[in-house]
C-alpha cells in the first residue's frame, strides 16, 4: 500500500502541468469516452498521464440500518511510449480495504483505426462494464441487472484487436480470453462451484488473479453511430469455464457460456435514453448442478429502459437530470434437470431520481428504488452519492 501512495504521489509531481485539460463528461453517447479512451487519447501532451474515479455512497434499506462507503476509488494512469505504443491501468480500491487491478493493457497502434491489445482488459458488453465512471450514468448503484448478468467490473486476461471504420459508422473490438472460473476440489472426490443462482456468473469471474486456462473464450462487439445522437452495440461472448486441474475431468466441472447482448443510448437536445437487454445460455448446468450442488440456471436474461431529461437550461454548465430506469432480469430465466425455478431471482427494479452535475466531472446522486420479486420479495431503498472523474 505504501509503494502504491508514494507512485501515485511522484506521478502527480511530475504531471501536475500536463493535467490542465478538464473532463467534460458529454451527454451525447457519440462522444462519451471512458477512462482508458481520455488516457489513450494522447490530449494531455505527456508521456506519463494521471487520473482517477471515485464513488462514496449511503444506502438506506427500508426497515434497515443504512450504509455510509466509499465503495471505490479509482487511480487511472497511463503511459505512452511513443506515437503507436501506450500503456493504461486502473488500480482500485473497494470499500477502503481491497486492492485490485482493473485494467492493465498495451495498446499498440498498428495502422489507422486498428489497434492490438493484451493484457488485463474489459470484456465488451452492453453498456456499463465499459462505462462505468460515475459521472456517465445515472442513479447512485449500477443497474442490478449489470451486477448478477454481465457481470460488471468483468476483466479477464487477453489478446484482440479494436479500431474504427468511420466510412461506416463502426466501432469494433474482438479478443480471446480466459474464461470464468467454476469448480475447484473439494478435497474429495468431489467438487466445489463458484457458479449459483443467486448471482449467476459473478463469482466466476478471475480477475487476472492467477487465473487458470483450459480453452480460450470470444468476446467481440460492434458499435453503430451513423444517427446523430444515437449509438447502438451489438455484443457476444462464446466459450467454456475454466475448471481446475484436479477435476476438469469430472462431469460437469465444465460449463458452456453463450452470452449476447444488445444496447442502445439516445440523446437529443436536454433529452437521453438508454436500455439494454442481456441473454445468456448456459449448457450442461445440470451435471455442474448435480457435481458441485448448486443452483446456477440454464439461461440468465435481464433488459432495461430509461429515461432523462435535463432541468436546466443548455447553455449552463451545470446540469440536472431527472430520470427514471425501469429494470427486469432473471437468474433463472430457465433451469435445467429437476431445479425448480426460484422466484426469488426474477427481479423488477424502478429507480427514480436525480443527477446533479455541479461541475465537469462532479456528480451528486439521489434516489428511491422500488424492488421486487416473485417469491418472498426485497426492501426498497434510498440511495444518495458523490462521484468524482478526472
Amino acid at each position: 500500500m505504501k509503494k502504491l501512495i508514494y507512485l501515485s504521489a511522484l506521478l502527480f509531481s511530475a504531471n501536475i502541468f500536463a493535467q490542465g485539460i478538464t473532463d467534460t463528461t458529454s451527454t451525447n453517447p457519440q462522444y462519451q469516452v471512458n477512462s482508458a479512451q481520455r488516457i489513450l487519447s494522447g490530449v494531455h501532451g505527456s508521456a506519463v498521464t494521471l487520473g482517477a474515479y471515485g464513488e462514496m455512497l449511503y444506502n438506506q434499506p427500508e426497515g434497515d440500518n443504512g450504509e455510509l462507503d466509499v465503495q471505490r476509488l479509482v487511480v487511472l494512469l497511463g503511459y505512452k511510449f511513443n506515437d503507436r505504443t501506450q500503456f493504461f491501468t486502473e488500480i482500485e480500491l473497494e470499500h477502503v480495504e481491497e486492492v485490485y487491478v482493473e485494467q492493465a493493457f498495451v495498446n499498440y497502434n498498428v495502422a489507422n483505426n486498428v489497434n492490438l491489445r493484451g493484457g488485463l482488459m474489459l470484456v465488451p458488453m452492453g453498456i456499463i462494464n465499459e462505462y462505468h465512471e460515475p459521472t456517465t450514468f445515472n442513479g447512485v448503484e449500477r443497474p442490478a441487472m449489470d451486477n448478477v448478468i454481465v457481470p460488471t467490473t468483468w476483466r479477464e486476461l487477453g489478446v484482440g484487436v479494436s479500431g474504427r471504420l468511420n466510412s461506416l459508422s463502426l466501432g469494433y473490438q474482438a479478443y480471446i480470453f480466459n474464461g470464468f472460473k467454476s469448480t475447484i476440489s473439494d478435497g474429495a472426490d468431489g467438487a466445489t462451484g463458484f457458479l449459483k443462482g443467486s448471482n449467476g456468473l459473478r463469482s466466476g469471474r478471475q480477475k487476472g488473479i492467477k487465473s487458470t486456462v483450459d480453452s480460450p473464450t470470444f468476446s467481440a462487439k460492434v458499435d453503430y453511430y451513423g444517427v446523430p445522437g444515437l449509438r447502438l452495440g451489438l455484443s457476444s461472448y462464446v466459450g467454456k469455464t475454466q475448471a481446475a486441474d484436479e477435476v476438469e475431468n469430472l462431469e460437469g466441472a465444465n460449463i458452456g457460456i453463450t452470452m449476447i447482448g444488445l444496447d442502445a443510448r439516445y440523446a437529443y437536445e436536454r433529452f437521453t435514453a438508454r436500455g439494454q437487454f442481456i441473454h445468456a445460455s448456459l449448457s450442461d448446468t445440470d451435471d455442474y448442478n448435480a457435481l458441485t450442488n448448486r443452483d446456477l440456471g440454464s439461461e440468465l436474461q435481464g433488459w432495461y429502459v430509461e429515461g432523462a431529461y435535463n432541468l436546466l437550461p443548455r447553455n449552463k454548465e451545470q446540469k440536472l437530470f431527472a430520470f427514471t430506469r425501469y429494470e427486469k432480469y432473471n437468474t433463472h430465466a430457465a433451469t435445467a434437470g429437476g431445479l425448480q425455478k426460484n422466484k426469488d431471482y426474477d427481479r423488477t427494479d424502478v429507480t427514480t431520481g436525480l443527477s446533479y452535475h455541479i461541475a465537469p466531472g462532479v456528480v451528486l446522486k439521489g434516489d428511491y428504488q422500488f424492488r421486487t420479486n416473485e417469491g418472498s420479495g426485497e426492501a426498497n431503498r434510498l440511495n444518495f452519492g458523490i462521484g468524482v472523474w478526472f
